[in-house]
Protein backbone atom coordinates (compact mmCIF):
# COMPACT_ATOMS: atom_id res chain seq x y z
CA UNK A 1 0.00 0.00 0.00
CA UNK A 2 2.84 2.39 0.75
CA UNK A 3 4.29 2.01 -2.74
CA UNK A 4 1.01 2.07 -4.67
CA UNK A 5 1.20 5.86 -5.18
CA UNK A 6 4.54 5.41 -6.92
CA UNK A 7 2.96 3.20 -9.56
CA UNK A 8 0.13 5.68 -10.03
CA UNK A 9 2.60 8.51 -10.68
CA UNK A 10 4.87 6.44 -12.90
CA UNK A 11 2.95 7.07 -16.20
CA UNK A 12 2.93 10.81 -15.58
CA UNK A 13 6.64 10.82 -14.81
CA UNK A 14 7.35 8.90 -17.99
CA UNK A 15 5.31 11.37 -20.05
CA UNK A 16 7.05 14.34 -18.43
CA UNK A 17 10.48 12.85 -19.00
CA UNK A 18 9.69 12.07 -22.62
CA UNK A 19 8.38 15.61 -23.15
CA UNK A 20 11.50 17.13 -21.64
CA UNK A 21 13.61 14.92 -23.87
CA UNK A 22 11.71 16.13 -26.90
CA UNK A 23 12.26 19.75 -25.85
CA UNK A 24 15.95 19.10 -25.46
CA UNK A 25 16.03 17.57 -28.93
CA UNK A 26 14.10 20.44 -30.52
CA UNK A 27 16.19 23.21 -28.94
CA UNK A 28 19.43 22.27 -30.73
CA UNK A 29 17.52 22.09 -34.01
CA UNK A 30 16.28 25.66 -33.53
CA UNK A 31 19.78 26.79 -32.69
CA UNK A 32 21.05 25.25 -35.92
CA UNK A 33 19.07 27.67 -38.12
CA UNK A 34 21.51 29.81 -40.02
CA UNK A 35 20.95 33.21 -41.54
CA UNK A 36 20.62 31.68 -44.98
CA UNK A 37 17.93 29.28 -43.76
CA UNK A 38 16.03 32.11 -42.08
CA UNK A 39 16.18 34.11 -45.31
CA UNK A 40 14.97 31.09 -47.27
CA UNK A 41 12.10 30.44 -44.88
CA UNK A 42 11.09 34.10 -44.87
CA UNK A 43 10.83 34.28 -48.64
CA UNK A 44 11.59 37.12 -51.01
CA UNK A 45 10.23 39.78 -48.69
CA UNK A 46 13.15 39.17 -46.33
CA UNK A 47 15.44 40.81 -48.89
CA UNK A 48 13.15 43.84 -48.89
CA UNK A 49 13.38 44.01 -45.09
CA UNK A 50 17.16 43.66 -45.22
CA UNK A 51 17.29 46.56 -47.68
CA UNK A 52 15.09 48.64 -45.37
CA UNK A 53 17.35 47.86 -42.42
CA UNK A 54 20.43 48.97 -44.38
CA UNK A 55 18.62 52.14 -45.43
CA UNK A 56 17.60 52.85 -41.84
CA UNK A 57 21.16 52.39 -40.60
CA UNK A 58 22.48 54.69 -43.33
CA UNK A 59 19.92 57.37 -42.40
CA UNK A 60 20.83 57.15 -38.72
CA UNK A 61 24.54 57.58 -39.47
CA UNK A 62 23.82 60.46 -41.87
CA UNK A 63 21.59 62.30 -39.40
CA UNK A 64 24.12 61.81 -36.62
CA UNK A 65 26.73 63.55 -38.78
CA UNK A 66 24.52 66.32 -40.20
CA UNK A 67 22.25 67.29 -37.30
CA UNK A 68 24.88 69.10 -35.26
CA UNK A 69 25.21 72.62 -33.96
CA UNK A 70 28.14 73.38 -36.29
CA UNK A 71 25.94 72.59 -39.30
CA UNK A 72 22.83 74.51 -38.17
CA UNK A 73 23.75 77.45 -35.93
CA UNK A 74 27.44 77.43 -34.97
CA UNK A 75 28.18 79.90 -32.16
CA UNK A 76 31.39 81.09 -33.82
CA UNK A 77 29.54 82.03 -36.99
CA UNK A 78 26.79 83.81 -35.06
CA UNK A 79 29.39 85.80 -33.11
CA UNK A 80 31.25 86.77 -36.27
CA UNK A 81 28.05 87.90 -37.98
CA UNK A 82 27.07 90.02 -34.97
CA UNK A 83 30.44 91.76 -35.02
CA UNK A 84 30.29 92.49 -38.74
CA UNK A 85 26.70 93.73 -38.60
CA UNK A 86 27.47 96.06 -35.71
CA UNK A 87 30.29 97.51 -37.80
CA UNK A 88 27.88 97.76 -40.77
CA UNK A 89 30.12 95.57 -42.87
CA UNK A 90 27.21 93.93 -44.67
CA UNK A 91 29.24 92.72 -47.64
CA UNK A 92 31.71 90.89 -45.39
CA UNK A 93 28.81 89.39 -43.45
CA UNK A 94 27.32 88.13 -46.71
CA UNK A 95 30.65 86.52 -47.61
CA UNK A 96 30.73 84.76 -44.24
CA UNK A 97 27.28 83.32 -44.98
CA UNK A 98 28.46 82.10 -48.39
CA UNK A 99 31.67 80.55 -47.05
CA UNK A 100 29.88 78.52 -44.35
CA UNK A 101 26.40 77.59 -45.65
CA UNK A 102 24.42 76.71 -42.52
CA UNK A 103 20.77 77.18 -41.65
CA UNK A 104 21.62 80.32 -39.69
CA UNK A 105 23.65 81.61 -42.63
CA UNK A 106 20.68 81.11 -44.95
CA UNK A 107 18.44 83.15 -42.66
CA UNK A 108 21.02 85.91 -42.27
CA UNK A 109 21.71 85.94 -46.02
CA UNK A 110 18.03 86.46 -46.76
CA UNK A 111 17.99 89.52 -44.51
CA UNK A 112 21.22 90.91 -45.96
CA UNK A 113 20.02 90.45 -49.53
CA UNK A 114 16.77 92.19 -48.69
CA UNK A 115 18.60 95.15 -47.14
CA UNK A 116 20.89 95.43 -50.16
CA UNK A 117 17.97 95.54 -52.56
CA UNK A 118 15.73 97.65 -50.28
CA UNK A 119 17.94 99.91 -48.18
CA UNK A 120 15.02 102.09 -47.08
CA UNK A 121 12.58 99.28 -46.28
CA UNK A 122 10.59 99.25 -43.07
CA UNK A 123 11.98 97.12 -40.19
CA UNK A 124 8.77 95.10 -40.00
CA UNK A 125 9.20 93.84 -43.55
CA UNK A 126 12.76 92.71 -42.77
CA UNK A 127 11.43 90.73 -39.84
CA UNK A 128 8.88 88.98 -42.05
CA UNK A 129 11.56 88.13 -44.60
CA UNK A 130 13.89 86.58 -42.03
CA UNK A 131 11.07 84.77 -40.24
CA UNK A 132 9.96 83.27 -43.54
CA UNK A 133 13.51 82.10 -44.26
CA UNK A 134 13.79 80.68 -40.74
CA UNK A 135 10.52 78.78 -41.15
CA UNK A 136 11.79 77.26 -44.40
CA UNK A 137 15.03 76.15 -42.78
CA UNK A 138 13.20 74.70 -39.76
CA UNK A 139 10.80 72.83 -42.04
CA UNK A 140 13.68 71.44 -44.08
CA UNK A 141 15.40 70.11 -40.96
CA UNK A 142 12.20 68.64 -39.55
CA UNK A 143 11.23 66.98 -42.84
CA UNK A 144 14.67 65.44 -43.09
CA UNK A 145 14.09 63.01 -40.22
CA UNK A 146 10.61 62.00 -41.39
CA UNK A 147 12.21 59.35 -43.58
CA UNK A 148 12.91 57.35 -40.43
CA UNK A 149 9.26 57.68 -39.43
CA UNK A 150 8.17 56.48 -42.88
CA UNK A 151 10.57 53.55 -42.67
CA UNK A 152 9.25 52.54 -39.25
CA UNK A 153 5.75 52.43 -40.75
CA UNK A 154 6.66 50.60 -43.96
CA UNK A 155 8.73 47.80 -42.36
CA UNK A 156 5.85 46.31 -40.28
CA UNK A 157 3.59 46.50 -43.33
CA UNK A 158 6.10 44.48 -45.34
CA UNK A 159 6.31 42.00 -42.47
CA UNK A 160 2.51 41.82 -42.36
CA UNK A 161 2.45 41.14 -46.10
CA UNK A 162 4.84 38.25 -45.53
CA UNK A 163 2.57 37.01 -42.74
CA UNK A 164 -0.44 36.98 -45.03
CA UNK A 165 1.48 35.24 -47.81
CA UNK A 166 2.81 32.61 -45.40
CA UNK A 167 -0.60 31.88 -43.90
CA UNK A 168 -2.08 31.71 -47.40
CA UNK A 169 0.48 29.08 -48.37
CA UNK A 170 -0.31 27.11 -45.24
CA UNK A 171 -4.06 27.17 -45.85
CA UNK A 172 -3.71 26.41 -49.57
CA UNK A 173 -1.81 23.22 -48.79
CA UNK A 174 -4.89 22.03 -46.90
CA UNK A 175 -7.61 23.56 -49.05
CA UNK A 176 -6.54 22.09 -52.38
CA UNK A 177 -6.08 18.52 -51.23
CA UNK A 178 -6.68 17.66 -47.60
CA UNK A 179 -5.50 14.07 -48.09
CA UNK A 180 -2.10 15.16 -49.42
CA UNK A 181 -1.54 17.96 -46.96
CA UNK A 182 1.80 17.50 -45.26
CA UNK A 183 2.90 18.96 -41.94
CA UNK A 184 6.10 20.29 -43.52
CA UNK A 185 4.13 22.45 -45.96
CA UNK A 186 2.01 23.82 -43.12
CA UNK A 187 5.09 24.48 -41.02
CA UNK A 188 6.80 26.25 -43.91
CA UNK A 189 3.90 28.65 -44.40
CA UNK A 190 3.56 29.38 -40.70
CA UNK A 191 7.33 29.78 -40.41
CA UNK A 192 7.37 32.38 -43.17
CA UNK A 193 4.54 34.24 -41.46
CA UNK A 194 6.37 34.40 -38.13
CA UNK A 195 9.80 35.20 -39.54
CA UNK A 196 8.66 38.12 -41.68
CA UNK A 197 6.62 39.54 -38.82
CA UNK A 198 9.60 39.41 -36.47
CA UNK A 199 11.95 40.87 -39.09
CA UNK A 200 9.56 43.75 -39.78
CA UNK A 201 9.39 44.63 -36.10
CA UNK A 202 13.17 44.35 -35.72
CA UNK A 203 13.57 46.97 -38.44
CA UNK A 204 10.71 49.23 -37.30
CA UNK A 205 11.40 49.48 -33.56
CA UNK A 206 14.99 50.86 -33.80
CA UNK A 207 13.89 53.23 -36.58
CA UNK A 208 11.09 54.59 -34.40
CA UNK A 209 13.43 55.00 -31.42
CA UNK A 210 16.01 56.78 -33.58
CA UNK A 211 13.32 59.11 -34.95
CA UNK A 212 12.22 60.04 -31.43
CA UNK A 213 15.81 60.80 -30.43
CA UNK A 214 16.56 62.87 -33.54
CA UNK A 215 13.28 64.74 -33.12
CA UNK A 216 14.49 66.01 -29.76
CA UNK A 217 17.81 67.03 -31.26
CA UNK A 218 16.07 68.85 -34.12
CA UNK A 219 13.90 70.82 -31.69
CA UNK A 220 17.01 71.87 -29.79
CA UNK A 221 18.88 72.90 -32.94
CA UNK A 222 15.93 74.90 -34.28
CA UNK A 223 15.72 76.72 -30.96
CA UNK A 224 19.40 77.64 -31.19
CA UNK A 225 18.98 78.86 -34.77
CA UNK A 226 15.95 80.99 -33.89
CA UNK A 227 17.74 82.58 -30.95
CA UNK A 228 20.81 83.48 -33.00
CA UNK A 229 18.67 84.74 -35.90
CA UNK A 230 16.67 86.96 -33.53
CA UNK A 231 19.88 88.62 -32.33
CA UNK A 232 20.98 89.25 -35.90
CA UNK A 233 17.57 90.63 -36.78
CA UNK A 234 17.72 93.11 -33.91
CA UNK A 235 21.09 94.40 -35.13
CA UNK A 236 19.88 94.70 -38.72
CA UNK A 237 16.75 96.58 -37.72
CA UNK A 238 18.88 99.09 -35.81
CA UNK A 239 21.27 99.30 -38.75
CA UNK A 240 24.20 98.50 -36.51
CA UNK A 241 23.31 100.83 -33.64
Amino acid sequence: MKTSWIWKLAPGLLVASSASAEVEEVAPVADMLSTAEIMRMGGGLMYVLVALSVLGLALIVYYAMVLRTRNVAPPAQALRLRELLKERRYRDAREVCAQQPTALAAVAASGLDFLRENPSAQPGILKEVMESAGARQAGRIQNMIHYLLDLSAVAPMVGLLGTVIGMLKAFNSVAFDLAKARPMELAGGVGQALITTIAGLIVAIPAMMAYAWFRGRVIKLIGQMEGAATDLLAIMENRGD
